[in-house]
């Protein structure tokens, strides 16, 4: 067994919101929530943050609101001096990344005990600008900081900005229905999975102290599209899309098992992390040949299994990322579990609540408390880009017979996918679609990603009428259109 002092537990963990869905509270900033979810998780652990020696503080980048050191800021409010303050890029993925690499950290002597956090205040933020007013003025943290600033770089390659995929809301679908082709799925059957599985995640949500929407939702309130469920980007209406407006945070504490017995935590609190993996895919969609599945995280799940010796059954909790559906269904298929799976004991970003990079950290909260509650092995998955940054990491109730087996570093994946043409005219067959829907009802906007037949790559947007066409999504893919590429916008004919 490995020295108690080089294996990693969590000994903290607490996830809070303020105000939820259709039930604002007064705005508050994210360092504000931080510091609460951060007290809290000390609490949790039974320990003074003074007292705790507490030697790193680690934060996932807030997206809401832009401070230079909020490590460093909640350091100072805690009474604490550690050696490390570090702040994160943005990416969902970074939560788990976190966990893995703090974990390595205390497995090496690197680092004795570490904080991680990670908070929004986007309902906060749209409430206050709607109004009229500035954060700021309210004494929010501004120098340094202040509203976040506009990166295009966040819009994706020169490809995509070129094809007008530059949202989420728009690549996503363009994922979910190529992955119901290739497994033999219509449009109408993908909808119902994605119904089925996030009116389970609504359950979960409700049930959540942190959760944002505190109404369950049934599968016919989920697929019925109407003015309360409008159609964004088919085939996701409003209600599986990402809630980024709420008011949440969440905290972790990391230490070694021989510290937290120093400390007196009990037994039955201390939650053990096995170790995880990573894998990137290019940055740029187009430029990727898998447009239904997701090979990073293949590999980073093979990866995990592999250092830990597990197979995908022996875990009693799953929690994925739950942006759009097709993330949580990837990661059910690439595990081989079957398709009734819910895999979440979160309750996904639509109905949690979508805490932009963070939504990952209450995920560890949650694995955290199943498992003091009784379960035995937590699986948590965190997503971030256009599926471009993958982590998975296993955590236990009881200790990995090799303590730390992780891997946090990430493995890139290659860009193989085929030459892109620009301005082709001619017959091309569809790979992928989709169309984006207006505030009318009617498809605006349609995205297409076919292959000519020379094999290169057409990528494009279109206009109203071309839209009607890229509607019908997965059930047209695979066939034949004319398209005429004019700098990427793209006029489209039947065959």
């Amino acid at each position: 067994m490995t020295e108690p002092h080089r294996i990693p537990v969590v000994i903290g963990a607490a996830g809070l919101r303020s105000g939820s869905a259709g039930a604002p509270a007064e705005p508050r900033e994210p360092l504000e929530l931080v510091h609460d979810a951060a007290a809290a998780a000390l609490a949790d652990a039974g320990i003074d943050a003074p007292t705790a020696g507490i030697d790193a503080v680690h934060a996932v980048r807030t997206a809401s609101w832009t401070y230079d050191d909020l490590p460093g800021l909640l350091a100072g409010r805690l009474g604490v001096t550690p050696a490390l303050t570090e702040t994160t890029p943005l990416g969902g993925h970074w939560p788990a990344a976190l966990l893995d690499r703090v974990a390595r950290d205390v497995a090496t002597g690197a680092r004795t005990t570490a904080l991680i956090v990670g908070g929004e205040s986007q309902a906060s933020v749209t409430a206050l600008l709607k109004s009229g007013r500035n954060p700021a003025t309210l004494g929010w943290i501004a120098a340094p900081g202040g509203p976040p600033a506009f990166d295009p770089d966040d819009l994706g390659s020169p490809a995509m900005q070129r094809a007008a995929m530059i949202a989420p809301t728009r690549v996503y679908p363009l994922f979910e229905n190529r992955f119901s082709h290739e497994i033999g799925q219509s449009r109408a059957e993908s909808m119902r999975w994605s119904a089925t599985m996030y009116a389970a995640f609504s359950q979960l949500a409700a049930a959540d102290p942190a959760g944002w929407t505190r109404t369950p939702r049934s599968v016919d309130d989920i697929l019925t599209v109407g003015p309360g469920n409008r159609m964004v980007t088919d085939p996701y209406p409003l209600t599986v899309n990402a809630m980024p407006f709420v008011d949440q945070a969440a905290a972790v504490v990391v230490t070694s098992l021989a510290t937290a017995r120093s400390l007196g935590v009990a037994e039955n609190r201390i939650v053990y992390v096995w170790g995880g993996a990573g894998a990137t895919e290019p940055v740029d969609v187009l430029a990727r040949a898998e447009l239904g599945r997701s090979p990073a995280l293949a590999d980073a799940l093979r990866r995990m299994l592999d250092a830990t010796g597990l197979a995908a059954t022996d875990f009693d909790v799953v929690d994925a990322y739950s942006c759009f559906p097709i993330v949580p269904k990837l990661l059910v298929e690439h595990l081989g579990l079957p398709r009734e799976t819910v895999p979440s004991v979160t309750g996904g970003h639509s109905f949690f609540g979508g805490p932009l990079n963070s939504y990952t950290l209450h995920s560890i909260v949650s694995a955290t408390r199943r498992l003091r509650a009784g379960a035995h092995r937590a699986l948590v998955h965190g997503n971030g880009g256009f599926l471009t940054y993958q982590h998975v990491v296993a955590l236990g109730a009881e200790p990995h017979v090799d303590g730390y087996v992780g891997d946090p570093v990430p493995v890139p994946m290659e860009a193989t996918g085929p030459e892109l043409a620009l301005d082709h005219s001619g017959e091309v067959e569809v790979v992928t679609a989709t169309a984006e829907y207006g505030r009318d009802g009617e498809p605006s906007v349609g995205f297409l990603v076919a292959t000519a037949p020379d094999g290169r790559r057409v990528a494009g947007h279109t206009d109203r009428s071309g839209a009607r066409i890229l509607a019908a999504g997965a059930d047209l893919i695979g066939k034949s259109l004319h398209v005429t590429d004019t700098g990427g916008s793209l006029h489209i004919e039947t065959v």
